[in-house]
């Protein structure tokens, strides 16, 4: 009837072909389709990639998302990918998928499509539902992992979105609009990144997202760092025993930050401030998160010095309040700052 009405040629007007080149060869890690809606980009990817094309996963209502990832899989591998595609909040982990933010979901989903067999993973509505800001720095954060190795598969993203192309960074670009494959490697926009004295009443914004006491020691002193006058990361830090000695007490970057380096960066810089410009004999963190592990021991300028496998035991300011919590039971890691 409606073809009547409007003497449509359904023939004509319901088909619609179109050719792009895909690369077949194997020399590349990161690749991207991209074009407007309607423009063929699934279509092509399932062509192209057929069941190694990601849709979505039905993720449980109320498990955990560590507890809805494949059984065979190790926790700590399950965490390995979480951080790696910047997902790095444990409070986050244990979370259902349903309370989780839009931008944690994304991650999520990242994560859940990294974990498949498949030696490449083609990822459709790649940043689609996420705020233009978190798209970019999860594309940053994921192909910061790819490039380090943490991520062992070819990856594809599906998007209308061109504004993730620079943090991407993909090895080629089919552009549906054009029809034209190139293939290329951009280099990443630089995050002019601020660091600055702060305060307790800075803590809220973070204390949510830290894996240990939500409370704040008021003897603490803060720093925050923030990107275009936004706070991404805080870091709070307090005297060791005696003047001129240093241990970090908490640092925390936002979700939508975790996974491009702004927790290592903070880290580093607060260190570097105390020690060339007030005198610190001794900078130290003590810490059990595996990003925090992994950038120390990665850094020339942090030095481990010791495995606690069951933790430290209260003492001091603790032992006067069993309340607060200390790392007793879990294993602790600790490094020190050197020049």
């Amino acid at each position: 009837m409606v073809s009547g009405m409007f003497d449509v040629s359904l023939d004509e007007k319901l088909s619609n072909r179109f050719a792009i080149e895909i690369p077949t060869d194997d020399d590349w890690r990161v690749g991207m389709i991209v074009g407007p809606s309607g423009s063929g980009k699934s279509s092509i990817a399932a062509k192209a990639f057929g069941s190694q094309v990601y849709r979505g996963f039905r993720w449980p209502a109320r498990k955990a998302i560590v507890d809805a990832f494949p059984a065979e899989l190790e926790t700590r591998s399950i965490l390995r990918t979480l951080i790696s595609v910047g997902l790095s909040s444990p409070p986050a982990w244990c979370k259902p998928y349903r309370v989780l933010s839009t931008g944690e979901q994304f991650r999520a989903d990242l994560a859940m499509s990294l974990v498949s067999p498949d030696p490449l993973i083609a990822f459709d509505e790649y940043t689609s539902v996420v705020d233009r800001r978190t798209a970019q720095m999860g594309s940053a954060a994921l192909r910061k992992s790819i490039d380090a190795g943490h991520i062992d598969r070819q990856f594809v993203a599906i998007t209308c979105h061109r504004d993730v192309i620079d943090w991407l960074q993909p090895d080629w670009v089919a552009d549906m609009s054009s029809g034209q494959l190139s293939r290329r490697r951009l280099r990443r926009p630089k995050l002019e990144m601020q660091i600055r004295a702060g305060s307790i009443s800075d803590w809220p914004l973070f204390a949510k997202h830290h894996y240990l006491d939500p409370r704040l020691n008021p003897a603490a002193r803060c720093f925050l760092a923030t990107l275009d006058n936004q706070p991404v990361a805080f870091a709070a830090v307090l005297n060791h025993f005696r003047k001129h000695t240093f241990r970090f007490t908490r640092l925390v970057t936002l979700p939508s930050f975790q996974g491009i380096g702004v927790g290592g960066a903070l880290l580093d810089g607060v260190a570097a401030h105390l020690v060339d410009n007030e005198d610190a004999e001794l900078v130290s963190i003590s810490g059990s998160h595996p990003a925090v592990i992994h950038h120390c021991n990665a850094s020339s300028r942090w030095e481990f010095r010791e495995l606690k496998k069951t933790g430290r035991r209260a003492s001091g300011f603790f032992r006067d309040h069993p309340d607060w919590k200390v790392s007793l039971g879990r294993a602790v890691a600790s490094f020190r700052y050197q020049e």
